[in-house]
């Protein structure tokens, strides 16, 4: 058998070694139309930033490693230019021109490429991506060079392109994972930064909320952000770019990093017939095409998402590479071979001090997909309050309203959120209600967690919420003048901030005045609130336990003023 693989890293290269394990007989082909078959793509940004020091440490494997240790011909620089399903063959072409290679099973794998928007001045020589390890280099250089270090040439085999120039201003456009990831570290090499994002928050796939927090975290590392604006236009100049806003800002620039999304690179294998749905390759179960002998992985793939069912590309690279292997199993051994496990987008990025991570749909995707659910909010610490440096975390979960599915979790903070992630995109795995959460039974010593976990505290908050033993309000909701707010928070908070027209009752003193608070209310249905939400639970059980209507605002203050951060909604 001969398989052939177009396309390597996560998902081709996984389907080639995975084959070899399988079938030592097997003649195994790839075609990898880059330098790098098998390379850290998710570790460019930290190469940029220094804190990768030898670019070597970005190749997981060679041509050459691949051949020694699985038997794989890897042949790089090599482009499928055309796919003959009915001969099953494939055109390459190469430095010594074209040629046609036939296959028993082909294997398409040729990911996403940068989106590239109709933007004037984008062909600047000044404008990179950051897809490939030659980006990388070329993008690493042009900040040495900016540093008052010696700029190299790109070596590894990198395509060849502008000679790096000083560079000390930068502009990233783009502010999703990789564009923040590569604006950090930028400004962790000393340059000014600005970010740009059209869509209203960095970081579109996070609730308003937690994207807040990253934004402040941006500002904090003197990062500037223009969200909810685009770029207009990019003026290439003789000695700087300048980038164009849509409100007229002008950003003067050395260096532009374009990172506004990815688009299925599929346009040759479209061409030969392969059903595409939007640009990606439609694939069944196991990753077959409706093409017979053809399967197809990774970025440039249709998934369906296993919370919505909505179908969309996913791509990450741990998708990929468990597709990868799970492809290898259909085509060597079709008769115990899995299927690929609809994704949920678990996806982690740091930025600064903080760590972002979600799992599972988001509000967007629920309401596109009609599905009726409930959210609630959590600010715990990481590990046990009384053991030194327990650093607050910020948590939120997605419930189907009918039986408490857990449909999505985000989390940031400083520490432990990628823990706490990790478990919820198991639950929602295994299909898990928000309740069921109390009963799990996680690690716990005071430098690690609570006796209580966070995830824990979210299953007793859902129970809560479910069973209609609290009902909560949103930031959403602060402005209802038919509401009578309650700040159950201390007088010297208070005085600090508080929302325009807040009653001030502080928790423990709510039962000795009930009858202020009723009185005060008018008979206004009672929204209650306090810093993070646990000080205003007490106090509105006490409330409802005096016969009067009340809600707990979710998230308390932390949650509304990330809600509303560019809203005045604090006196």
């Amino acid at each position: 058998m001969r398989i052939v693989v177009v396309g390597g890293v996560a998902g081709g290269m996984s389907a080639a070694a995975r084959a070899r394990r399988l079938d030592e007989s097997a003649e195994i082909i790839v075609f990898e139309r880059g330098d790098h078959p098998s390379f850290a793509n998710c570790g460019l940004p930290y190469y940029v930033s220094g804190e990768i020091t030898d670019r070597q440490d970005l190749l997981v494997q060679t041509p050459e490693s691949l051949r020694e240790a699985l038997d794989i011909d890897v042949r790089v620089r090599h482009e499928v230019i055309a796919v003959d399903a009915a001969a099953k063959t494939v055109d390459v072409r190469s430095a010594d021109g074209v040629e046609t290679v036939e296959y028993d099973a082909l294997v398409l794998s040729p990911g996403a490429k940068a989106v590239r928007p109709p933007l004037p001045g984008l062909d600047s020589p000044r404008v990179q991506t950051l897809r490939t390890v030659a980006d990388a280099v070329r993008l690493k250089d042009t900040v040495d060079s900016g540093a008052g270090s010696t700029s190299t040439p790109l070596s590894m085999n990198s395509a060849s392109g502008p000679t790096a120039t000083a560079a000390l201003r930068a502009v990233v456009l783009g502010a999703g994972f990789i564009g923040l990831e590569a604006a950090e570290g930028l400004r962790m090499r000393g340059l000014t930064v600005d970010v740009v994002e059209l869509a209203p928050h960095v970081l579109p796939p996070l609730e308003t909320e937690m994207a807040a927090l990253i934004r402040d975290e941006l500002t904090r590392l003197g990062i500037t952000v223009h969200d909810g604006i685009a770029a207009v236009a990019i003026d290439s100049r003789d000695d700087e770019d300048v980038v164009v806003l849509g409100d007229g800002t002008m950003i003067e620039a050395d260096v532009v990093v374009l990172s506004v999304g990815v688009t299925p690179d599929t346009a040759v294998f479209a061409a030969a017939g392969v059903e595409c749905e939007r640009g990606a390759i439609v694939v069944d179960e196991h990753g077959r095409t409706d093409v017979d002998g053809i399967w197809a992985v990774g970025d440039a793939t249709l998934a369906t998402d296993r919370v919505t069912g909505l179908r969309r590309p996913v791509p990450l690279a741990g998708p990929a590479n468990r597709a990868g292997r799970l492809v290898a199993d259909d085509i060597v051994t079709p008769q115990i071979a899995r299927p690929i496990p609809h994704p949920l987008g678990t996806a982690i990025v740091r930025v600064g001090e903080l760590t972002a991570a979600l799992t599972g749909a988001n509000r967007a995707a629920l309401d596109a997909a009609g599905i009726d659910y409930r959210t609630v909010h959590l600010h715990a610490d990481h590990h046990a309050g009384y053991f030194p440096g327990a650093r607050q975390l910020h948590l939120m979960m997605h419930l189907r309203t009918s039986d408490g599915l857990i449909l999505g979790a985000q989390g940031v903070g400083p520490e432990g959120v990628d823990k706490r992630i990790d478990v919820l995109a198991t639950a929602i795995a295994n299909a898990m209600t928000g309740p069921e959460l109390i009963d799990l039974d996680l690690a716990y010593a005071p430098p690690f967690g609570s006796a209580k976990d966070p995830v824990n505290l979210l299953g007793m908050i859902a129970e809560n919420v479910l069973d209609g033993e609290m009902a909560l309000w949103y930031a959403e909701q602060v402005a209802d003048p038919g509401y009578f707010i309650l700040d159950v928070r201390s007088q010297e908070e208070y005085d600090d901030d508080h929302l325009d027209g807040a009653y001030l009752v502080p928790h423990t003193e709510v039962r000795a005045r009930l009858d202020e608070i009723r009185e005060a209310a008018a008979g206004r249905p009672i929204r209650v609130h306090c810093a993070s939400g646990k000080r205003s639970y007490l106090a509105y059980r006490v409330l409802t336990a005096a016969g009067l209507e009340a809600a707990n605002l979710s998230g308390g203050l932390l949650t509304l003023r990330a809600a509303l951060a560019h809203e005045p909604a604090l006196a």
